[in-house]
């Protein structure tokens, strides 16, 4: 009996606190949380869709490149420019005897990160020369563009999507049987002959004695997908700093015979992306006196959405006393029709601007805050149910009590391959995007439910 009291107890308490929830609407709350005390569902927040930041893309781990024309947001475009390099980056001597050319490829390694259409798209990048050096030394935007010599075609490659696909490709082996080898997946693309004869084998002494007289000379090359694709298209991250031109080529020294290959390294590279909306995707960007019922988060240094909550104070008003927020979770959930055909960016991001307008962490993501729970309780990542949780219960504590100051608070899209911080810098690494549901007031609106709003949990403070 003493068991079965102690049951009747747990049960009686738990429907005592029940009943103290004001609303029901448990969006993104588990039951769990609903015991800790009473519901309230604040929908009255301000979004506004504003570009991304212009940041450096010069030198970067993965260098989008891409043509995606998204029929919902617009067009995206991101080439690369890229110095190319002497064999082991130093004074090249050309081998004896005759050389004759097999082939040259242009090897560009993928990396994760693809968005678009894997399946009805089909590719084609085209290979020209730059006519401006990319330096070392110099620090480059995305904004940049890059001149290039569109008369003449190095190399073009048409291409299905296949970003995690290994196959096998012959390895040329000095002086011995060639064999073969599986490489990661990759993008080869014929490279001209007559490039590399000019540029590489047929070279002066002066233009091969240094890797600087070498790229004075070739300047490098630019890379681009060509817009008369077939489908929607994509963008696509590329391992730039592991990427090169293999050339394969025979010698005849003397009737001796002998096939071998040299690599020339692609190394400095930045990438020059352009963006352009959609005449409803611009009206929402040149609103910003008034929030909108969708906004938009987008990859590749295109769009982000401020967010505000104008009127917090009132929450302690609509409670009658002080309060505690014992959870605080932003719900973020893509507008109908807008995960189709192209799901939505797999992980954003939640941060705020400090006194002196930087990006830095809310309190929820930081480690040196003592609420800080871990990346995972944060959260940012589209889920199962078709949405984003951000917990960020300290943050909204610390701004109904002026502890700190809204000076802006953004969503932004971030590489999803990190999962053990919370980015917040803008990255030209990530290539998704999300249409959310903003401010809708309509409850006859089929996106209502699905606007953007913040579940809070709150216990009221006995004096």
């Amino acid at each position: 009996m003493k068991f079965f009291r102690l049951d009747l107890l747990t049960l009686l308490i738990s429907l005592f606190i029940l009943s103290g929830c004001k609303n029901q609407d448990g969006i993104g709350l588990t039951p769990d949380n609903a015991l800790n005390g009473s519901l309230l569902v604040y929908d009255n927040i301000v979004v506004n869709t504003v570009p991304e930041d212009t940041t450096v893309t010069s030198g970067l781990g993965k260098t989008p490149l891409g043509y995606f024309n998204d029929p919902q947001i617009g067009t995206t475009e991101s080439n690369i420019a890229a110095s190319l390099a002497l064999p082991s980056y130093s004074a090249y001597t050309v081998p004896s005897g005759t050389i004759t050319i097999d082939s040259a490829v242009l090897v560009l390694r993928y990396a994760d990160g693809f968005y678009g259409d894997s399946l009805n798209s089909k590719y084609k990048v085209n290979i020209y020369q730059l006519t401006e050096k990319p330096s070392a030394t110099d620090i480059y935007y995305n904004t940049r563009s890059w001149s290039y010599d569109n008369s003449v075609l190095l190399g073009t490659k048409a291409f299905n999507s296949r970003t995690h696909t290994k196959f096998k490709i012959t390895d040329i082996v000095a002086g011995a049987k060639d064999t073969m080898k599986l490489v990661p997946a990759q993008l080869r693309v014929p490279i001209s002959n007559s490039f590399i004869q000019t540029s590489l084998f047929g070279a002066s002494s002066v233009q091969l004695a240094s890797n600087t007289a070498f790229q004075n000379a070739v300047k490098g090359l630019y890379i681009t997908m060509d817009k008369a694709q077939q489908g929607a298209g994509g963008n696509f991250m590329m391992a730039i700093d592991s990427s090169r031109i293999d050339v394969y080529y025979r010698t005849d020294n003397g009737g001796t015979l002998d096939t071998t290959v040299v690599s020339m390294p692609l190394a400095q590279r930045a990438a020059e992306i352009k963006h352009t909306y959609t005449a409803s995707v611009q009206a929402v960007i040149n609103n910003q006196a008034t929030s909108n019922s969708a906004f938009y988060v987008q990859g590749l240094l295109g769009l982000r959405t401020k967010i505000s909550f104008p009127d917090l104070k009132s929450v302690i008003t609509s409670a009658g006393s002080d309060i505690v927020i014992n959870r605080a979770e932003l719900v973020v959930t893509p507008t109908i029709g807008s995960t189709i055909p192209f799901t939505p960016q797999s992980k954003l991001s939640l941060y705020q601007l400090d006194i002196a307008r930087q990006r830095t962490l809310v309190q929820d993501a930081s480690p040196a805050d003592k609420r800080y729970l871990g990346v995972d309780v944060f959260g940012g990542y589209y889920t199962a149910s078709n949405d984003y949780h951000f917990v960020i219960t300290g943050y909204i504590q610390d701004l109904m009590n002026g502890k700190t100051k809204d000076y802006g608070t953004y969503l932004g899209a971030v590489d999803f391959t990190n999962t053990t911080t919370v980015d917040y810098l803008a990255t030209p690494s990530t290539a998704g995007r999300v249409i959310g549901a903003g401010t809708i007031s309509n409850k006859s609106s089929a996106d209502y439910p699905y606007r953007v709003k913040l579940n809070i949990i709150y216990t009221k403070v006995i004096k």
